[in-house]
This record gives structure tokens, sequence and C-alpha cells, in this order.
């Protein structure tokens, strides 16, 4: 019975329909208060109202936005087809991770078959990052779809023993220049340690190599040539020094501060640095529980061999070797990095799902163990559609309970009276950078060029935060307080209050 329901059409069209609910709703209620969402959402907001499509500030006129601009131009493209703003910031991710899940689902069951398939499609889907990040207005999904794309060509590469054509090489350079142009050279720390490390492992077979560096030395090679990363990255550098000539403090702000800084120490700029293996732990959280199952592969894999490494990586297939060398190098060079985060080690999620269905594949080839072992499958894509659907109604219940949209009502409320009212108004403010965007205007005001323009009679509504409204309101002319946000009990940060005259 087990054995029939995973490989069926049934199965695969509803954990389909379960994920895409979970990628669409587990961020709600939708806001921009967290995780530099609003710094994101900034930059494809001030393409379209202020035409500044290759350098963005932030919305309190004092910084720059610190990624390259490509995410920030889908956005802008999608909001002059959906003519709305929540769409446009969610929807690229979203679209995004659907294309990883069916490539998934697509190569592994081309490689390993049917229900490894459908393994590697429930893995990515069904794991504590993917839902969050599928909706989350910042650039990881769109970055993660970039280089599982050029892993996943490299794989196919050696899984089949083709070399590099020049329109593979065209292709890498596109995918390559994408990735620059969506988060910078981080690309190169989630496969470069990984192709060096397979380059350098030569394994033979019929005396002849089978992973190696180059194409006249061996027949499957990991690298493609030189030119398409070294094309991509002057792409990427033309739009860094035309930053440092013509944008006032871009070499402050995003070659010293947003890159070099995280390195270690520079001056005043500093990120908040991890140990070494604050990765390690959080992936077998975020991945549970096709982390104890990769684990569990492993430990039944090297008992079967009388727990001998050295022959598990003699016996490994090329295809194999290459996804665990791609793992193991994105982990290692990112740990490496002093500054850390979790959502930043995502990008390695998509290989890992490939490896989970590489080793079912061949944990299911057992003819005499096969019910016994479809039995441990489906018990863990159980577990995790369980674990991933109640991890998304705590996140949904726990965001409505504390208000975590206050302020996107709050904008909403305002946009409306000021429409009702034919009231022309303003935001001051400046840590909570997603107001100007809740309430459609260009930038935070200065308090005193607020009070200046309401004085002179160019505004009848102010919103503020609420710990400054009482110094406001005694230098505002006939003003008077008419509603304030919800407390957001998750964040310590003060309430807005509308002023208007």
């Amino acid at each position: 019975m087990t054995q029939e329901l995973l490989p069926s059409k049934t199965t695969f069209w509803a954990l389909a329909a379960l994920l895409l609910v979970l990628f669409c709703v587990t961020n709600l209620p939708w806001e921009l208060d967290g995780y530099d969402q609003a710094k994101q959402a900034w930059t494809s907001y001030e393409m379209v109202t202020e035409g500044h499509w290759f350098y963005q500030r932030t919305s309190d006129d004092q910084g720059l936005a610190t990624k390259p601009p490509l995410t920030g131009w889908m956005s802008a493209a999608t909001y002059e087809i959906t003519r709305s703003w929540d769409i446009a910031w969610r929807l690229p991710s979203l679209v995004c991770a659907g294309l990883i899940a069916f490539l998934l689902f697509r190569g592994a069951t081309r490689a390993y078959g049917n229900t490894a398939g459908l393994i590697a499609f429930a893995a990515f889907g069904f794991n504590l990052l993917s839902p969050r990040l599928a909706t989350l207005v910042r650039s990881d999904m769109p970055l993660t779809l970039v280089i599982f794309l050029v892993g996943l060509l490299i794989w196919e590469k050696v899984r089949s023993e083709q070399k590099w054509s020049t329109q593979d090489r065209w292709i890498m350079f596109g995918l390559l220049t994408a990735g620059m142009l969506i988060k910078g050279p981080i690309i190169y720390a989630f496969l470069l340690p990984g192709m060096v490390v397979a380059a350098l492992y030569e394994r033979r077979v019929d005396g002849k190599e089978v992973l190696a560096v180059t194409d006249r030395r061996c027949r499957v090679p990991v690298w493609c040539g030189w030119w398409p990363w070294i094309a991509s990255l002057a792409i990427f550098l033309v739009w860094v020094i035309a930053g440092c000539l013509r944008v006032p403090r871009f070499y402050e702000l995003v070659v010293i501060r947003e890159f070099l800084a995280r390195f270690g120490e520079i001056g005043p700029h500093v990120h908040r640095s991890q140990s070494v293996f604050f990765y390690l732990p959080h992936l077998l959280h975020k991945f549970f529980p096709w982390s104890a199952l990769l684990i569990g592969f492993a430990t039944f894999d090297l008992r079967a061999r009388n727990w001998s490494l050295r022959g598990a990586f003699r016996e490994m297939s090329p295809a194999t070797l290459w996804l665990i060398c791609w793992i193991a190098g994105g982990i290692v060079l990112m740990s490496l990095i002093p500054s850390k985060r979790v959502d930043r080690i995502f990008p390695v999620i998509p290989p890992l799902c490939l490896l989970v269905a590489a080793q079912t594949g061949s944990f299911l080839s057992d003819e005499r163990r096969r019910t016994r072992n479809s039995r441990w499958i489906a018990a863990t894509l159980a577990a995790a559609v369980l674990f991933t659907a109640g991890y998304a109604i705590s996140r949904i219940v726990d965001g409505y309970r504390n208000h975590r949209d206050a302020l996107s009502i709050f904008g909403r409320q305002v946009r409306e009276e000021a429409a009702k009212n034919h009231w022309r108004y303003e935001a001051i403010g400046k840590s909570d950078e997603g107001m100007p965007l809740y309430l459609t205007r260009p930038h935070f005001l200065k308090p005193d060029l607020a009070v200046a323009k309401w004085n002179n009679g160019e505004l009848d509504a102010l919103a503020v935060p609420v710990d400054q409204a009482p110094q406001l309101m005694r230098d505002l002319h006939d003003s008077a307080r008419r509603f304030e946000s919800e407390t957001r009990k998750d964040l310590n940060r003060p309430n807005y209050v509308l002023i208007a005259r």
C-alpha cells in the first residue's frame, strides 16, 4: 500500500496543493517590519516612483540600498502588471520557490525514480525555511534559484558525462550575471569551494578521471571555463565602480559596511559575529526531519560497508559526489565568514534535497526490504508535513495575536481617511522603515521641515511616532490626535498616531 501511495499522482498533487498554501500563508499577516523587508521593498518602490533604477536611497534619505538592483527590477516589472505592491514585492520569490520545487521534482525523478522525485519535492517544500522565505520580501529565494540552476547544470553534466558546449557556457554566464546582480559575489561562496574540492578529488573509472578541472584532462568536467565567471564579475564591478564614482557615500555604505565589514571590524562598521558552528545546528533544526533522514541514510550505508568511509567514497557515483562537494563547500565557506544569519545558508537546501532523493533511490533499491523502507520514507514525509504545517499555523496565529501588521493596518486607515477628506499628508519617523511604504509617501520628513510645511498650510495630516506627538503638537498650529496604531507586542517600537487639523 505504501509503495503504491508514495509515487502516485494523487499524492503528488495533494502535496503540491498543500505546499502552495503553506508558501502563500506562512508569512500572514503580511508586513515589512522585520528581516530588512522594508529595505528590499523600498528599492522597487523608488524605481517606479522616482526612476532610480540602479542606485536607491533608504526611506530616511540618510542611507543607500546596499544590494544590486535585479530583485528590485523584478518587483517593479510585477507592479506594472499587477498594480499591487503587496503582490509585486512577494510574487517574484514565490515564483522562484515554485520553480525550484518543480526542477527538483523533474531532475530527481529522471535520475532516481518517481518516489525519489516526490521526496526531493517534499523536502524542499516541507521544512522551516522554504515556506518562510517564499513570500518574504527579500532576495534570498531569487538568489537560491540562480545558485541552484548553476549547480544543477553541473550535476546534469557530471551525471550524463557530457562536455561543456558554447551554449552551456553562455547559459552559465547569464546565470552568474543574474546572481551577481541579485546579491553580488556571494554566489561564488556557494559554488566555487565545492567545484575546487570536486576537481581535486579525481576519481577513476576504468583508468579514466571522472571529476577533474579541465576538458582536456577528463571526460566529465565540473569547470565550464574562465570567461563566464570573469565576465559576470566584470559586469558587477561596473555597477560597483559607477556607484563609487557617482553616488555619495556608496564606497562607505556598500563596499565597506555591507561587504568588507562582514569579514571583521572595520572602523565603526561592525556586523554581529557568530560561532563557526552556527549554521550546523540551525540546519539540523530547520531541515528536520530530512536532516535526520540523511543522517540515518549515512549510518545505514556505512554500517553496510563495515564503517569504511573510504570505501563509501570510492563507490559513490560522480553525481552524488558533486552534490556532497557542493553542499559541504558552501557550508564550510559560509561558516568561516564571521557575520552570519540563518537565512543566508538557505541556498544549500536545494542540493540537500537532491542528496535526500539520491539516498532515497538507493535506499529503496533493495527489493527484499523495499516495503519496510518505503514505510520509513512515508513516515518521514508525514512528519515533515505535520512539522511544517504546525510551524506555519503557529506563526500565523502569533502574528495576528501580537498585531504584527499593526502599522500596515494603520497605513491603510490613514490612506482611506486622507482620500475621504482630501488631506495632504506625510510621515515622520526613522526606525520603522516600512511606514512610508504603508502610507505610499516618498520618504520620511524631518520634524522641523514637517512643522514648517504644516504651519504654512501645505499639510493637513501627519503620521508620527506616539512618543514624539506631544512635542510636535505644541509646534503644529490647530492640530488634534485622530487615531493610533495597535501595539506590536513582539517589537519594542513605539506606536504611530495620526495628527490632523
